[in-house]
């Protein structure tokens, strides 16, 4: 048997129930694991000084239920059917209309391996060269890059084992990150701190984003929910596993930035810079590494997943090997990626946000929450094709909402935030337009899955 016999040969053919893996702890796990991670971290440290600590804390708590639910909700139409993100996407754009979703969440995916893959480099090479006196970035970003790669070119199943040991891991090296800061710190700058005067960050804008976090997954949340055994037992490892972690990282973040600040500090995002002083920067540095390694997988997988959608000839593993050695390449820019993240952040809430509620609003009221999955995977009876594989309404209403979220978000921002409002008037207009068009009007039984 060679080498590529052991490879994932993952598909985008709908999963049947007898071959799915995922329970509620593999669903949870997952999730998890998906938000114990730098980035998460960063976007706490960014709530700090504008909001006070425990004004952030009150903020991510409930953002993250909120984008928890969103995440969780789409994960249920990858349980219900079988069929990854991207696939999914033809009921609404149609067969053709969904290759440049495909491709462009791809890409975005891909981009987002590139900025934390550099993070952990980074990270790791702090804490090296705090304890050893070696330096090396570059190596430490190709070290991460390969290793990721490795674990998805093997496929969901080897990604799920993994993720079983490490997002718990990575849980109780959090715990002891936390122990830590308030042992060598006084607890009590989280109470007594105060916001800046003029804030860059109203409250209201900052739940936008802790909501808008749980949004970024959305692209990736069917790639694996497709593979849970019960749509219920999933759909609540995916709540608790999400919310939990963001819950835990986002404020772990809003402490490091806090205690930064009390101590006269220079500003930083990383746990591992504030505890190195104190001898437990490599417990730090881990926690950042591995968080990145396991978050970059389940990146790189989808990403896979994406092209596989729009070139479902080429073979998964190729497909997962030339994203892994782009992904590697371009996390090499460094200090322009950092640069890049919090417009990264906004650039995938505005694109996925419109494009995630039409698929809401599609499979749950549309048709009643029931799709043909062999025939979106394969189109053998065109119910999907629209005109001529487009569908031109639903292209049309996207690309506005996209702009419209885009608008007030850069041009015109607006008081409330753009991720909730975007979300529900994206919803709104496709189901009124797609009514009013009648491209739904053939009977949901022919859909039946």
């Amino acid at each position: 048997m060679s080498l590529v016999d052991h490879f994932g040969h993952d598909s985008i053919s709908p999963s049947s129930k007898i071959e799915r893996t995922m329970n509620g702890f593999n669903a949870f796990a997952i999730w998890c694991a998906c938000a114990v991670v730098i980035s998460v971290v960063m976007v706490g440290t960014l709530l700090i000084p504008n909001l006070t600590p425990m004004e952030a804390i009150a903020i991510t708590v409930s953002g993250s239920l909120v984008g928890g639910l969103a995440l969780a909700l789409t994960g249920t139409v990858g349980s219900r059917t079988g069929l990854p993100t991207m696939v999914l996407m033809r009921a609404v754009f149609g067969q053709k209309g969904a290759v440049l979703p495909a491709v462009i969440n791809g890409m975005l995916l891909v981009g987002w391996n590139w900025i934390q893959a550099f993070m952990a480099g980074f990270s790791l090479n702090y804490a090296v060269e705090h304890t050893f006196g070696y330096s090396n970035i570059n190596m430490f970003v190709i070290v991460t890059g390969v290793l990721v790669t490795v674990v998805a070119i093997y496929g969901h199943r080897g990604i799920e084992r993994i993720e079983n040991v490490v997002s718990i891991a990575m849980l109780l090296l959090a715990l002891v990150v936390f122990v830590q800061l308030f042992s060598s710190y006084d607890v009590a700058t989280l109470v007594t701190m105060k916001a800046i005067e003029n804030p860059e960050i109203s409250r209201v804008v900052a739940f936008d984003i802790v909501v808008g976090l749980g949004c970024t997954w959305l692209s990736s949340v069917c790639d694996y929910n497709r593979n849970c055994k019960s749509v219920t037992t999933g759909a609540i490892g995916t709540y608790l596993g999400y919310s939990l972690a963001a819950i835990v990282a986002i404020t772990l973040g809003i402490c490091v930035a806090s205690f930064s600040i009390y101590e006269g500090m220079e500003m930083t995002y990383d746990p591992t810079v504030l505890l190195a002083s104190s001898g437990y920067g490599v417990v730090a540095a881990i926690v950042v590494f591995l968080s990145v390694v396991s978050t970059n997988v389940m990146g790189l997988y989808s990403a896979s997943f994406s092209f596989l959608a729009a070139f479902p000839r080429i073979s998964f593993w190729k497909i997962c090997l030339f994203g892994g050695v782009i992904s590697i390449m371009g996390a090499l820019l460094k200090d322009v990626l950092i640069e890049m993240m919090m417009d990264y952040v906004l650039l995938i809430g505005f694109m996925y946000i419109p494009m995630f509620s039409m698929l809401l609003v599609d499979f749950f009221l549309l048709n009643k929450g029931q799709y043909d999955a062999e025939d979106l995977a394969f189109d053998n009876k065109g119910k999907y094709r629209f005109n001529g594989g487009f569908n031109v309404v639903a292209i049309v209403v996207y690309l506005l909402c996209a702009y419209g979220a885009y608008y007030f978000c850069y041009v015109q921002p607006l008081e409330t935030g753009t991720t909730i409002p975007a979300f529900f008037v994206s919803g709104l207009v496709y189901f009124v337009v797609m009514k009013l068009f009648g491209y739904r009007s053939r009977s949901v039984a022919r859909f039946a899955a």
